[in-house]
């Protein structure tokens, strides 16, 4: 199976061989920021089963675990397709939502839920 992340202009593209490793729903104030919603969600892929096509900058931040994160966006529509964890350096992380497919596996966890908005209900586990 191959899954493929894109962009809004799909100038940068995350082709993704097989399933996610973890999908996970994270409500750090970061990934806030990110995504401009209440939540990030982020299917992590080893490393070796994502090729990458197309040109990305690069914008580096830091995080709660003290490692940096490498974010990927496009240059020219500014969507960021995904993100390289320095604590996980064998693994990419993708937004969920530039694969735009409702068939794809929902979040087996959520993370930081202590910044998670009241409204937004709590995952529910399987």
């Amino acid at each position: 199976m191959e899954r493929i992340a894109t962009c809004a202009c799909g100038k940068l593209q995350a082709i993704c061989e097989g399933e996610p490793a973890k999908v996970s729903l994270c409500h750090c104030l970061e990934c806030q920021r990110r995504t401009g919603s209440t939540y990030g969600i982020a299917a992590f892929f080893a490393r070796s089963r994502v090729h990458i096509e197309g040109v990305s900058k690069t914008y580096a931040r830091p995080s709660d675990s003290g490692f940096p994160v490498n974010l990927h966006f496009c240059p020219d529509c500014g969507s960021t397709v995904f993100w390289e964890p320095q604590r996980k350096p064998d693994a990419i992380a993708i937004g969920v939502g530039s694969f735009a497919d409702p068939q794809f596996p929902a979040p087996s966890q959520a993370v930081y839920d202590q910044h998670r908005h009241p409204w937004v209900p709590p995952l529910q586990a399987d």
